[in-house]
């Protein structure tokens, strides 16, 4: 018996995305046998009767129609010649049209389930990890009515952001950024004496944010029935895991277990030398602090123990802080940084550290470097990789770069088609707002929903003080390409809120195509800089032009006006600076 496409709608030319059979397997009735992805829907060819599967006459990536020839199925003859084609597919017909705005249309049913191995248990969506991408995924899968497991090795839900990462870092810098506002208020009028800092307070003023969230999660878990699993989980198929001595089978798995702060080799095994997790533990506040790596993290955690009264020094290998961030933008942040660090050392690396009684004493390489120091702690802040090579990936035939990231299409497919991949582990920048986006698209997808993750902008944010964001294209990225572009600066020396909070030094800046006058990308520098990108990003994300941005009526005295005003700058609208242009 020849297996052919069935009726699918007005839809041809459908690509086939995985082939669930071989040569050679025993198949049941109603057993899928293809999957086939329309611009809709997937969609598994089931089996039309029990049989053989004898050749197989297509391959991964073939387009086929209606009546297109899938497969030969040697079956025992009870079934009349012809019949493989006349059975629709179990998924519905996707809708001709689409639906009106104001009416979203439902998910289509989901794929036929494949046949699973035997197991400790079986889920329709296997979710590997808990942080914000993995039970953003997890919770929307669920909504969408499917069953879904998910694995997590820690003992609290939301993986690195909330229990280690973004949530408690915000947490320290909001009383580092306390502190610190009552120094800077003496300068009109108002002084203070110094602060008496409870360590044991406010780590536990920490603890309870982190763990509102975290219990939180496990209540929404709840509610949407989600099945959560404790415990490691590896590949032993690309339809099982073993988590710890329980085994799951799947239909569909989305990766979602994220990265690990990166240590750099030849360092002394000391407690001392800790990572971005030890800094948020607050076990204490070194007199002196020696931060290795300039970016984000590293910075961030030099802010709250400046406040806290450690001296902090800053290496860093680049030529600038934030590498890769605009320098324009970073000028600002460098200098308050300079004015309060022992020293910020560019174009520095560490040549070694030794553990001693009196601390971790470090020699510095680079064209200024300081003699040999020692040092009460030293952080260790050089980056994260991604985590694709703990997952015994090898055995579901998954690949995974030399990064440990598992590289994925628009859908956040891996070569795998029933896997997907999601946040850190899947490349790009590591930021759990991507991670979240990634996640509702791959839930989306494997629900039949016909969604791709192509965004224009992605925000990033460093929470310095001052704050750094940007979105979009850089100017960096701008000039390394040679793209053509057009720039508008409004200085905060010119927003009276910014006057109006002794905070002057800030910028704002938008790119700006020279003929279609698109915005392309923003960046900002000042306090609350992390709260303004959100506008510009949807600026780009939906193809505003610097006028769109310009006639907004944004409310006044607010430092969300500079990006108006930057935008005014670029039509020559602009009055609260003389600079005439265009009209």
């Amino acid at each position: 018996m020849q297996v052919t496409v069935p009726d699918i709608g007005d839809f041809s030319d459908v690509p086939v995305i995985e082939i669930l059979v071989s040569v050679g397997d025993e198949v049941t009735k109603e057993q899928p046998l293809v999957t086939l992805e329309s611009d809709k829907a997937t969609m598994d060819v089931p089996a039309p009767a029990a049989g053989k599967v004898t050749e197989i006459l297509v391959n991964l990536n073939d387009k086929v129609s209606e009546g297109t020839p899938l497969l030969v199925l040697e079956t025992d003859g009870a079934e009349e010649p012809g019949d493989g084609g006349e059975e629709e597919a179990p998924a519905e017909k996707p809708a001709a049209e689409k639906p009106a705005p104001e009416a979203p249309a439902e998910a289509p049913p989901p794929p036929a389930p494949a046949e699973l191995p035997d197991a400790d248990k079986q889920t329709q969506v296997l979710v590997i990890g808990s942080g914000v991408g993995g039970y953003t995924a997890a919770f929307r899968a669920a909504d969408l009515g499917l069953k879904v497991t998910m694995v997590e090795r820690h003992e609290r839900l939301g993986g690195v952001c909330l229990n280690v990462g973004c949530i408690p870092s915000k947490a320290l810098l909001h009383a580092a950024r306390i502190v610190e506002e009552t120094k800077e208020s003496a300068g009109f009028g108002l002084r203070f004496g110094d602060p008496e800092i409870d360590l044991d307070a406010l780590r536990g003023w920490k603890d309870e944010v982190v763990g509102k969230l975290t219990g939180g999660l496990d209540g929404l878990a709840k509610q949407r029935k989600v099945d959560v699993v404790r415990g490691t989980a590896k590949f032993t198929s690309d339809r099982t895991v073993d988590v710890d001595g329980t085994s799951i089978a799947f239909e569909h798995c989305i990766i979602a277990a994220g990265s690990s702060a990166i240590r750099l080799p030849d360092w002394p095994e000391d407690e001392r030398v800790i990572d971005s997790t030890g800094a948020l533990e607050l076990a204490d506040v070194p007199e002196s602090l020696l931060v290795v790596g300039g970016g984000i993290i590293g910075l961030e955690m030099a802010g709250v123990y400046l406040a806290l009264g450690s001296k902090v020094t800053v290496v860093e290998l680049t030529d600038q802080l934030i590498p890769g961030c605009d320098p324009d933008l970073v000028k600002p942040l460098h200098a308050h940084l300079a004015e309060r660090c022992e020293a910020i050392l560019l174009s520095t690396k560490v040549a070694s550290a030794e553990a001693t009684e009196d601390g971790i004493a470090v020699a510095f390489e680079g064209p200024d470097a300081p003699e040999r120091q020692t040092f009460a702690k030293v952080l260790m802040a050089v980056g994260r990789r991604a985590n694709g090579h703990e997952l015994g990936l090898d055995a579901a035939g998954v690949e995974v770069n030399e990064r440990g990231e598992i590289p994925v299409d628009g859908h956040r497919r891996t070569n795998v088609p029933h896997i997907f991949a999601i946040g850190d582990i899947a490349g790009g920048p590591m930021l759990a707002h991507k991670a979240a986006h990634e996640g509702k698209v791959a839930a989306e997808v494997i629900s039949g929903r016909d969604v791709v993750f192509e965004p224009r902008a992605i925000p990033s944010v460093a929470y310095t003080d001052p704050e750094v964001a940007w979105t979009g294209l850089t100017e960096t990225e701008a000039v390394d390409s040679g793209a053509d572009y057009e720039k508008s600066t409004f200085p905060w020396a010119a927003s009276g809120r910014a006057l109006g909070l002794a905070r002057p030094e800030g910028m704002t800046k938008l790119l700006i195509h020279p003929e279609s006058r698109h915005v392309l990308g923003a960046g900002v520098v000042g306090v609350n800089a992390g709260d303004l990108i959100a506008e510009a990003t949807l600026a780009v994300e939906m193809g505003a032009d610097a006028e769109d941005l310009g006639l907004t009526i944004h409310p006044h005295p607010t430092l969300s006006e500079t990006l108006m005003m930057a935008a005014e700058k670029a039509e020559g609208t602009i009055t609260d600076l003389y600079a005439p242009k265009r009209r």
